[in-house]
């Protein structure tokens, strides 16, 4: 049995457990709050990590990978090992180009905090930059990288909400406007999978947001 750790308000827990559900695989949710992890699973004290029969492993894309290796049916990457790298390209913009660098104005967009004008401009050339490359990768017809869904929606479906916000909050503007991610979001929204992934970040988020702060 496998058992996924961490709290349905992440979205990098979301993008494993989607990638679980789309699989069909048993699993359990164990929760784990920042700062409340098992640092022999996660040195980092990191979310999500997963606790395997053979024992546990750290990082999200470490995570996908493992699943799908084991749990090859029904895939979530094509068979052909070039159209397999695309997906992973994908994967690597979502995450490192594109998540990661929105990243730096959640503090001010979704907890309160504030960003400094440096880093927002910064930011936000960062971001029109590379949402532009992006674009120029993602296919949206009707997934992220063709015809079939694959891991590369299962971190779009949990990463562009957030970049969309984000932008939006700090900018005044949804920098994610100029590309059809409102339609594709729309279309993954039927997904019964996907709407179980959405209730419970909701309702994860609203836990979250009413724990004591930290002292």
């Amino acid at each position: 049995m496998l058992t996924l750790c961490g709290f349905s308000a992440s979205n990098y827990y979301n993008k494993v457990k989607l990638a679980l559900l789309e699989k069909g695989l048993p699993f359990t949710e164990e929760q784990a709050w920042v700062g409340e992890t098992d640092r022999s699973a996660t040195p980092l004290g990191k979310v999500p990590y997963l606790r395997t029969p053979q024992g546990t492993l750290c990082e999200s894309a470490v995570m996908a990978d493992y699943i799908e290796a084991a749990h090859p049916q029904p895939a979530l990457l094509p068979a052909d090992p070039f159209a397999a790298a695309k997906v992973r390209e994908l994967i690597t913009f979502l995450e490192l180009h594109l998540e990661l660098v929105a990243r730096n104005l959640y503090p001010q967009a979704f907890f309160g905090g504030t960003v400094s004008e440096s880093t927002r401009e910064k930011v936000g050339a960062q971001l029109e930059k590379n949402i532009a490359a992006f674009g120029r990768l993602a296919q949206f017809s009707p997934c992220m990288a063709g015809d079939s869904f694959t891991l590369a929606d299962c971190a779009a479906i949990v990463h562009l909400p957030l970049i969309s916000s984000a932008t939006k909050i700090i900018y005044g503007r949804d920098y994610l406007a100029d590309l059809p991610v409102r339609e594709y979001l729309a279309r993954m929204a039927e997904r019964p999978h996907v709407q179980r992934v959405n209730a419970d970040r909701k309702a994860s988020t609203a836990e979250m947001l009413a724990r004591p702060p930290k002292r």
